[in-house]
């Protein structure tokens, strides 16, 4: 006779409900789980997909502790939330994902310079300034980037600085100053990691930035990379999250200079736009592995079924409103080609509104078609009718 253990209905809370809690929340429907969303826009991407909307302020001490009670674990779609309340929320034995330690280092990106140097993670040298004034001082580190500690997101908080012409751009707040590296790739890698610290990790990814809104533009999978760098990636990216000692599911993104160095440049302690390509490229996606994770269920398979590239669908410029997509029906008619959209309303310049996801066996065939995508789909405002 076979018995069948029960599956016991957990209740886990997602801060933030972007199209990031979106696409979790499509994922949990595969999950005996109840899920919960907190934030301070009742028409925010995720807020019809859960089975219960809290209406607050993931900044906010009160309401972050006064939505985990009674949770089994929490998790996070932006690092910009309140970890003193996770913290307590931890101790009276709500699991978050990832811990509020890690949270707390990877959120500050002084911190998580001073973590990747505690712990020999290469990574681009860098000075720490507290104010406008004290960045003038360091005319003679440039060229450099000035990243603000505390908030930046999408682009926001980061400034290229190149001469001292350029200073007066940089942040009047702590702020990290990092010397400007000679790029040959942009790299991402996303890993799991539950909670016996058994990890697992998707494909390294090539990214392609807009340089201008310093937004992903579009993404191939698997990256093409020598088996040396590759090796070099892997054990980075596991010495980074063995060292983080937090399970949950992090995105590291690296660069590769001209003499094949990798190093780190940030680190996302969440699910991430570099890793969207695997709802329908990998075997487990990046949101289902997360649950799995937060459920204590095995690792998902990480491997790709076909190579991928990713189209982020971005506000076109002077359109600010009502959302439309124009091009649409004809980028659905493509083979192998999956669009996704977030469900926001209204439209801005820059603003992440959807991606599109394209399978190829050809890498040609991939940056073609990410090509005819990126032309024909445009995020404009609805014609006044």
């Amino acid at each position: 006779m076979i018995y069948f253990a029960a599956m016991s209905t957990k209740k886990i809370g997602i801060l933030g409900g972007g199209q990031l809690g979106r696409m979790l929340l499509q994922a949990a429907a595969n999950y005996p789980v109840d899920t919960f969303v907190m934030e301070n826009d009742a028409a925010c991407p995720a807020a019809h997909l859960c089975h219960q909307f809290t209406k607050g302020d993931i900044t906010n001490f009160d309401d972050v502790y006064n939505f985990g009670k009674g949770m089994d674990a929490i998790t996070i779609e932006i690092e910009n939330v309140n970890e003193d309340a996770l913290e307590v929320l931890q101790k009276e034995g709500v699991k978050i994902y990832p811990s509020p330690a890690a949270l707390k280092i990877i959120k500050n990106k002084i911190l998580q310079k001073q973590f990747y140097k505690a712990h020999q993670i290469p990574s681009s040298e860098f000075i720490i300034t507290t104010n406008a004034a004290e960045l003038q001082q360091h005319a003679g580190y440039l060229p450099a980037v000035h990243k603000l500690a505390m908030g930046g997101y999408d682009g926001r908080g980061v400034q290229v600085i190149k001469t001292a012409a350029d200073l007066d751009k940089g942040f009047d707040a702590p702020s990290v100053l990092e010397k400007m590296v000679p790029i040959k790739k942009e790299i991402a890698v996303i890993i799991a990691v539950d909670d016996k610290g058994e990890h697992a990790m998707y494909p390294a990814v090539d990214m392609v930035f807009d340089q201008r809104l310093n937004l992903l533009e579009y993404q191939l999978s698997p990256a093409e990379l020598t088996e040396k760098v590759l090796w070099k990636i892997e054990a980075i990216a596991t010495k980074l999250v063995q060292n983080l000692n937090s399970a949950g599911i992090f995105a590291v993104e690296l660069f590769i200079d001209k003499d094949d160095n990798v190093l780190v440049n940030e680190t996302a302690p969440r699910v991430h736009n570099s890793g969207h390509h695997t709802i329908e490229g990998n075997y487990s996606s990046q949101f289902d592995m997360l649950w799995r994770v937060m459920l204590g269920y095995p690792l998902g398979c990480a491997e790709a079924i076909l190579p991928a590239a990713i189209v982020n669908l971005l506000g076109a410029e002077g359109h600010s409103g009502e959302a439309s997509y124009e091009g649409l029906n004809d980028i659905l008619k493509l083979e192998n080609v999956f669009v996704h959209i977030y469900g926001k309303k209204q439209t801005k310049p820059g603003r992440k509104m959807g991606h599109v996801t394209i399978l190829s066996k050809e890498k040609q065939e991939l940056v073609h078609q990410a090509n005819r995508i990126k032309n024909t789909l445009k995020v404009v405002t609805a014609p006044v009718t």
